[in-house]
C-alpha cells in the first residue's frame, strides 16, 4: 500500500437542535411512536406550503461564522428530485447552488501533534427524510415519517483528508464543534450526527483524483475508521488486480467488518435540481450575521489555548478536557476549586473520573460526582490529609455512596499518619522483623529501599505520609 495515496472526502449531517422541524411546526422530539410526529407538510399533501424554520437558519450562521466560512447574504433552496418510500413528496427540499455557508476551515491535531487544516467547501440547510424500518417485520418494509422534514446541516469538507485516522479526527473535532455552538446534540446513536465517506486513491505523487466510492450514513467513530481502512484497501486490491473502480453508493456491514455495494453513485444531474418555487431565496443584511456572530461561545480552540495559558497545561491535556464543553466547565470548576494545583485537578478529571464515567456510560454531567465534591477530595491530598493512593480507595467509596470525601476518610479511619514518631516506630519494627533484608541493604543493596517503604506502609495501613517516610527511612535504614 506504501506506493498509493489515499484520498477522503467527508460529507456529515448534523440533526439541527430545533424544537420544529424546518418547514412545518410539527416536532422534532426523538423517540416519538412511528408516524405520530409528521404532519400534512411532512406528509406532501397536495396544496401544502413550506415555512422556513428561523431558528435552523441562525444556527447554520453560527456554525458558519465560527469556521470562518463566507455566509451567504442570498441562498437558494432546491429540489432534489428521487423516489423512495420514505420522500413522500417525491424530492428532498434541500440547497444546491447557492449555499447559506461556504469555503470554511477546520483545524485538526494529526498524531505527531501537527496541525492540520481541512477545507469546508460548504455547508448547505436541508430537511431529512423518513426511516425505512425492517426489524420486527418480516417480509415488509416499515415506513416512519416522524423524522422526514427534521433541520439538516450538511458539513461538506474538501477532499484533503489522508487517513482514516486523520477523517475520524476531523469528524470528532466537527461533533465537538456543533456541540460547542449547541446547535446539535451530537447523539449518534439516535442518527443525529452521521456521515457518508467518500473514499478514493490514487498512485503517490499524482494531482489526479481516483474514482470515489461514497460509504452512506456511518454513525460512529469507529465504524468510520473501519470502514474507511477496508475500503481503502479493497480498491488498491482490485486496482493492481488489474479491475476498476466503480463510482457507486456502498454500505458498511460492522459485523462483517466490511463494506458492500448499495448502487450506482448518482450524479448531481440524475437528481434534476430546481429551484424550489414554493420557497423565496433567503436574504440575510449584515446586521443579522453580526448578532449572531456576536453570541458565539469560547470555542474549542481558543478553550483549550486559554488552559494552556492560564492553567499551565500541556497541549494534550487542555485538547483531551475541551473535547466537550460539559467536560472543560468541570474542569475548571474543580481547578477553581483547588487553585494550587491544576495539573493534578487534570489528572483526577481525565483519569478515575473518566475512567468511572466510562465503565457506567455516563456524561460528565449525570450528577455522580459533582466538581465541588471532587475538588474536595483533591483538597485533601494537597493538605496531605490522605496520600495520593488512598485518595484512589476513598474515590471509590464517593463514587459508590455519594458521600463527601471528608465523611468517607472519617468512617474508614483512612487520615494519613504524619506524625514522625509514629512513622519512626513503625520503621523500627519492620527493621526488627526484616534483619536479614536490613543486612543486605547496609551491604549495599540499595534495591531493598523499596522492599522496606512497602513493609512500612503494610505496617501503617497504608496511611504514612510518603515523603516523610522516604526521608526517615533514608535516615534510619543506613545504621
Amino acid at each position: 500500500m506504501s506506493g498509493w495515496e489515499t484520498v477522503i472526502g467527508l460529507e456529515i449531517h448534523a440533526q439541527l437542535a430545533t424544537r420544529s422541524k424546518i418547514f412545518s411546526g410539527a416536532s422534532s422530539a426523538y423517540g416519538a411512536a412511528p408516524n405520530t410526529q409528521a404532519c400534512l407538510v411532512d406528509l406532501g399533501y397536495p396544496g401544502v406550503l413550506p415555512v422556513l424554520n428561523a431558528e435552523a437558519v441562525r444556527m447554520a450562521v453560527r456554525f458558519g461564522t465560527a469556521i470562518g466560512a463566507r455566509i451567504a447574504r442570498q441562498s437558494v433552496f432546491a429540489r432534489k428530485n428521487y423516489f423512495y418510500p420514505d420522500l413522500p413528496k417525491g424530492y428532498q427540499i434541500s440547497q444546491y447552488e447557492l449555499p447559506i455557508v461556504a469555503h470554511g476551515a477546520i483545524d485538526i491535531v494529526l498524531d505527531d501533534g501537527s496541525v492540520k487544516r481541512v477545507g469546508v467547501t460548504r455547508a448547505h440547510l436541508e430537511e431529512d427524510a423518513g426511516k425505512s424500518l425492517h426489524e420486527g417485520l418480516p417480509g415488509v418494509t416499515g415506513i416512519d415519517l416522524n423524522r422526514a422534514g427534521t433541520p439538516l446541516l450538511e458539513i461538506v469538507s474538501e477532499p484533503q483528508l489522508r487517513s482514516a485516522k486523520e477523517a475520524v479526527a476531523y469528524m470528532k473535532k466537527v461533533h465537538t464543534l456543533v456541540r460547542y455552538l449547541e446547535i446539535c446534540d451530537g447523539n449518534m446513536q439516535e442518527g443525529s450526527f452521521r456521515c457518508d465517506a467518500n473514499v478514493s486513491v490514487r498512485p503517490k505523487g499524482s494531482d489526479k483524483l481516483g474514482t470515489r466510492a461514497e460509504i452512506k450514513n456511518v454513525n460512529s467513530f469507529r465504524f468510520v475508521e473501519k470502514a474507511i481502512q477496508y475500503e481503502v484497501t479493497r480498491q488498491i486490491e482490485l486496482i493492481e488486480s488489474g479491475g476498476t473502480v466503480v463510482q457507486e453508493t456502498r454500505l458498511y456491514d460492522p459485523d462483517k467488518g466490511e463494506t458492500r455495494s448499495m448502487r450506482s453513485k448518482e450524479e448531481a444531474n440524475d437528481y434534476r435540481y430546481f429551484p424550489d418555487p414554493d420557497l423565496l431565496p433567503l436574504t440575510l443584511d449584515e446586521e443579522y450575521i453580526e448578532a449572531v456572530g456576536a453570541q458565539l461561545p469560547e470555542l474549542p480552540d481558543a478553550k483549550a489555548a486559554r488552559l494552556v495559558a492560564q492553567y499551565g497545561l500541556p497541549a494534550y491535556d487542555a485538547g483531551v478536557l475541551t473535547a466537550s464543553r460539559e467536560l472543560a466547565d468541570y474542569y475548571e470548576a474543580v481547578a477553581r476549586a483547588v487553585p494550587s494545583q491544576p495539573k493534578l485537578a487534570a489528572n483526577w478529571v481525565m483519569g478515575d473520573l473518566s475512567a468511572a464515567l466510562n465503565k457506567e456510560g455516563l456524561d460528565i454531567g449525570a450528577g455522580r460526582m459533582p466538581a465541588e465534591r471532587l475538588a474536595g477530595l483533591l483538597t485533601r491530598i494537597v493538605d496531605e490529609t490522605i496520600s495520593g493512593k488512598i485518595a484512589k480507595e476513598v474515590f471509590e467509596a464517593m463514587w459508590a455512596s455519594g458521600d463527601s470525601a471528608d465523611r468517607v476518610i472519617e468512617a474508614k479511619g483512612l487520615k494519613q499518619i504524619t506524625d514522625g514518631a509514629a512513622i519512626e516506630r513503625a520503621i523500627e519494627e519492620v527493621m526488627a522483623k526484616n534483619p536479614a533484608q536490613l543486612a543486605e541493604y547496609r551491604a549495599g543493596k540499595d534495591k531493598l529501599f523499596g522492599f522496606f517503604v512497602g513493609q512500612v506502609m503494610k505496617a501503617t495501613g497504608g496511611k504514612a505520609n510518603p515523603a516523610q517516610l522516604n526521608e526517615l527511612l533514608k535516615k534510619k535504614l543506613p545504621g
